[in-house]
This record gives structure tokens, C-alpha cells and sequence, in this order.
């Protein structure tokens, strides 16, 4: 018998992966029917103990069938927070009316940012089909959302290197929008070139201010190189394919060097490899969603400016059993020494304990805005 050749090596491989897509297309078939089944009996989201037996289970015949059971429990884990996530937004569908055109989503920067690709994530389980578009600034695309133009704004709102981003607070603050969604994303930053040169060779680096600083230790091995800050991640690579100068490079997502054809040089360079950003997803009304799902409420008020007055909301929060997830101080224009609060907590407006936290926060407060509840996303460690 004739020995194989490669390319009908990787023929049978082709066949192979549209099989898997194929069955992961049944899949999500069968989890549709699973999620409307659990709307109308009123049967809980999710099966943790299911979940994990699910994932033992498929680790031992990944070792019998000589697999790295790792690698096969990290695509089950995907597989299965996928099908959580497709469960949640059809349960939360029902409560809310149907969309007949494709729902248009703004990010800053362009095609490939981390924005971009955190609202194709966010987005990809829901029934509506979502276009994308970027823009320039925080405030612009809150401001299309604001008058219309578009339906929702991917907010990166912090980051577990670099912190808070100051300026989407603040771009919040101007607003009267809701959240309806947050999505947590692990940012692998890249070093990209236009061709595959030795990384000796480079002269310049782009990105955007946070990407370098999240990067620090990876180009502190590039003595030679001279690092200039960028608006944009994305648009760091398109810089460097219209300069066309092989000595120049960014630093940007996988995704970005693929849109225009260049070359990763480097993956994961950052400082820490849990590198994660979160997204705030922002619309003009809030969202209701089933009490079955898990979520957050975020909120954003002035407190009087006298002593005790922040530990006395606080101690509300605390009172009613709800765990805080995130407390942020800005300042307040025109207000010296004045700060707006924002706070994220665990917990659905729809709950009489949360209702009544809000109340009573209300009272304590000069002026207190709930921007919403939404299904919280969580973080599983590698």
C-alpha cells in the first residue's frame, strides 16, 4: 500500500474538523432545547455538580484514549461555558422582544482590538446577529448608543495588571445609559511584524499605552528599540503594514496580526500571563434577566460629604447579604474634593433584597444611579 502523502494527511484532518463542527452544531441544537425546557418548568440554570462530573468523566477517557486530559478538560470548560451562556440569554430572551435586524455594537479602535473581539465573545451566543464598528473615543460610542445610531458599546472598564481605566468611568459618569453585560477576557498581547525577522533587528515598537505597560519585562529585553505609544492596539498594526518597514512592530491581539497578514513574532509576552480585561456592555435600557441566572447590579453615587457617610452605604450592602465585587472613586467635575462612587455587587434588582438595599442606599445618598443588573462572568484559573 502507497505511502500517504501529506496532503492527504491533511485531507483526512479537514474532514475531521468539519465533523467537529458538525457535532458542536448539534450541540448547541440539543442545548436550545435544554434551555426551553428550563424556562417553562422553572428547573435551575445550571447543574455545578453535572458540570463537573461532566468534565472528570471526559478527563478519564481523554487518559484512556492516550490524551493530555488538561487539554481535553480546557475544551470541555469552554464547550460548557459556552452552553451556560447560550442557556442564560434564551431564558433572558423571553422577557424581552425580538429584534428584527442584526443589533450594531461600537468598540474603540478597529477590526481586531481587544474590544472587538470581547463584543464578537459576548455577543456570539445570542439569538440576534450583531454587527461591528469601531470609532475613536469612549465618549463618541457612548454617545451613538445615546442617540440611536447604534445599540450597544463595549466598555473596557478594568484590567487585573493595569487596574481601573479612569477615562471609562469617567466617559460613564456623562451618561444615563445602563449595563447589560460584562464579558471577561484574557488578553494574550503579541509582538507583530510585517515579515518574520529576528527579533534583534527591531527598531521600533507601537501599541496602545496600557499594552506597553503590561508588557514592561518582555521589552526591557529590547534594549534597541525605541517604544512609541499608540492610540489603539489594532490600529498599531496598521500602522506598521503601511509603513512596510521590517525593523518596526507592535503589540496588539493574534486576531489583529491575522486580519492584515503579518506575522506573530512573539506570543504572550506580558508581564503576567493571567492577563485579563473586563468589558462592560452598554446599552440605552437595562435588561431584565431571570433570577435563575447569576448577576451583578452596578451603581454609581454622591454620597454627603460628612464623615461615615460611604461606610454607612456599605454597611447596607453588607446588611443584605450581597457581596461586593468592585468599589471605584472618581472625581466629581466642578465639585473639589467631591467623588463619584461606583460599586458592583452580586445580586439581580429582581430580588426583594437587593430592591431593598437600593431603597435604602437612596436614602443615604445625594443622587444614586442603578445602571442595571447583568449575568456576571467569572474567571477560571488555567
Amino acid at each position: 500500500m502507497p505511502e500517504e502523502s501529506l496532503d492527504d494527511l491533511r485531507k483526512q484532518i479537514d474532514d475531521i474538523d468539519d465533523q467537529l463542527v458538525d457535532l458542536l452544531a448539534h450541540r448547541q441544537a440539543v442545548v436550545g432545547h435544554v434551555a426551553d425546557f428550563k424556562a417553562r418548568t422553572n428547573a435551575p440554570l445550571r447543574d455545578v455538580l453535572r458540570e463537573a462530573r461532566q468534565i472528570a468523566r471526559l478527563a478519564q477517557r481523554a487518559r484512556a484514549a492516550g490524551l493530555d486530559e488538561l487539554y481535553v478538560a480546557r475544551v470541555v470548560r469552554e464547550v460548557l461555558d459556552h452552553s451556560v451562556r447560550t442557556q442564560e440569554t434564551r431564558i433572558g430572551a423571553a422577557e424581552r422582544p425580538a429584534r428584527a435586524r442584526p443589533v450594531q455594537v461600537l468598540f474603540q479602535g478597529t477590526d481586531g482590538a481587544f474590544s472587538h473581539i470581547a463584543g464578537r465573545r459576548f455577543f456570539g451566543p445570542r439569538q440576534a446577529p450583531a454587527t461591528f464598528r469601531g470609532v475613536q473615543t469612549f465618549r463618541a460610542m457612548l454617545e451613538e448608543v445615546r442617540a440611536g445610531t447604534a445599540d450597544y458599546a463595549m466598555l473596557p472598564i478594568e484590567n487585573t495588571t493595569s487596574g481601573s481605566v479612569h477615562d471609562a468611568y469617567d466617559a460613564l459618569s456623562h451618561t444615563d445609559l445602563a449595563i447589560i453585560g460584562e464579558e471577561v477576557l484574557r488578553i494574550e498581547l503579541c509582538l507583530i511584524g510585517i515579515t518574520d525577522v529576528p527579533l534583534d533587528q527591531l527598531r521600533r515598537v507601537y501599541s496602545h499605552p496600557q499594552a506597553l505597560s503590561q508588557s514592561t519585562a518582555f521589552l526591557a529585553s529590547l534594549p534597541h528599540v525605541v517604544v512609541e505609544t499608540f492610540v489603539d492596539t489594532a490600529m498599531s498594526v496598521e500602522r506598521i503594514k503601511a509603513e512596510d518597514d521590517p525593523t518596526h512592530a507592535a503589540i496588539a491581539s493574534a486576531e489583529a496580526a491575522a486580519l492584515h497578514g503579518l506575522h506573530v513574532l512573539r506570543r504572550d509576552i506580558a508581564n503576567h500571563r493571567e492577563n485579563y480585561t473586563r468589558f462592560l456592555v452598554i446599552a440605552r435600557e437595562p435588561e431584565p434577566w431571570d433570577r435563575r441566572v447569576p448577576c451583578k447590579t452596578s451603581v454609581m453615587f454622591v454620597t454627603s460629604h460628612e464623615r461615615g457617610a460611604l461606610l454607612a452605604v456599605l454597611d447596607v450592602v453588607a446588611g443584605h447579604g450581597l457581596n461586593l465585587t468592585k468599589l471605584e472613586s472618581r472625581p466629581r467635575p466642578g465639585r473639589p474634593f467631591e467623588y463619584l462612587f461606583y460599586v458592583d455587587f452580586e445580586g439581580n434588582v429582581a430580588e426583594p433584597n437587593v430592591q431593598q438595599a437600593l431603597d435604602e442606599i437612596a436614602g443615604l445618598t445625594r443622587s444614586l444611579k442603578i445602571f442595571g443588573s447583568y449575568p456576571a462572568r467569572t474567571v477560571r484559573a488555567e
